[in-house]
């Protein structure tokens, strides 16, 4: 069976490689939208943190033997001590000055951390094999689905749902949206509005780095994957609109998709048309798909 000239089973193929790649896009704009909505701070350090995540994922399993499974965890804990580093030593001085602040910033620290790294590993790849759990693929009849790509959009998209709820349907999410309007009123019921907000931030690093680790055995292992991911899922932020969680989600998913069958059909323009939906999106809408209309 063929669609305009392309077998089913290869059209399947890029529309799951569209998926993984919008999984990565969902989870890593999650974790922007959570820290510019929450601490109003355009973080572009973003994708040094993921860089780590998958790095430090690496480093474990060939100086240690650590395995992938513990590196889920441990990475972005280590990343969001990581974090909250960042949070308290240089992002707290900026919260009252203009977005240029931060943006400059995080892209200085984003030069830091990327030349320390690269300093030590170089520029090229390094392999991350497939954990053996998860190594294969299904044959479902009509494509041969590998195991651990399917992993990677269901374990991304539970994590990003998880994060949509907490933040959207609990009342520690309350608290952090109304910490972020009325710190003052919010302090008067006993929250410690200082400590939340570096929770925040770190477990916006934390976010990165669990895609980080999700990557690992994807993508080449390099210093600078996390250059190659940030300016795209900025695109993201921007046309599901800024500090739109739900709106992260489903746009990271949607471009993923739609980057995929661009692959199969106009092969030339994969690379520019997420660019080009955030243009017509932002000439149509300015808040973006979700964002709130001032």
């Amino acid at each position: 069976m063929e669609f305009f000239g392309i077998s089913l089973p290869g059209l399947l193929s890029q529309l799951l490689l569209g998926l993984v790649n919008g999984s990565f896009y969902a989870i890593l704009s999650l974790g922007l939208a959570v820290i510019f909505g929450l601490l109003n701070v355009i973080n572009f350090a973003h994708g040094a943190l993921f860089m780590m995540g998958a790095v430090i994922t690496w480093m474990a399993m060939n100086y240690f033997g650590i395995n992938y499974w513990v590196m889920l965890v441990v990475a972005p804990l280590v990343v969001g001590v990581f974090g909250v580093l960042i949070e308290r030593l240089l992002l707290r001085w900026i919260y009252k000055l203009d977005h240029l602040y931060g943006l400059l910033l995080t892209l200085g620290l984003t030069l830091l951390i990327e030349g320390v790294f690269r300093s030590v590993y170089g520029v090229s790849g390094l392999g991350y094999d497939t954990p053996d759990l998860l190594s294969g693929g299904t044959n479902l009849g009509f494509m041969f689905l590998p195991n651990y790509r399917a992993w990677v959009v269901v374990a991304s998209i539970s994590v990003c749902l998880a994060t949509w709820f907490v933040i959207e349907k609990t009342k520690l999410g309350a608290y952090l949206r109304a910490g972020t309007e009325n710190p003052r009123l919010v302090e008067a019921f006993g929250v410690n509005v200082p400590v939340m907000v570096t929770l925040t931030y770190a477990f916006g690093a934390a976010l990165a780095a669990f895609a980080g680790v999700l990557s690992a055995p994807v993508y080449q292992v390099s210093p600078l994957m996390g250059q190659n991911m940030i300016i795209v899922v900025f695109a993201v932020v921007v046309i599901g609109g800024m500090g739109s969680i739900m709106g992260s989600i489903l746009t990271g998913l949607g471009l993923g998709v739609i980057e995929g069958f661009t692959k199969v059909f106009y092969p030339e323009a994969s690379s520019t048309v997420v660019f080009v939906i955030m243009v017509i999106v932002l000439l149509i809408r300015p808040a973006g798909l979700f964002g709130k209309e001032n």
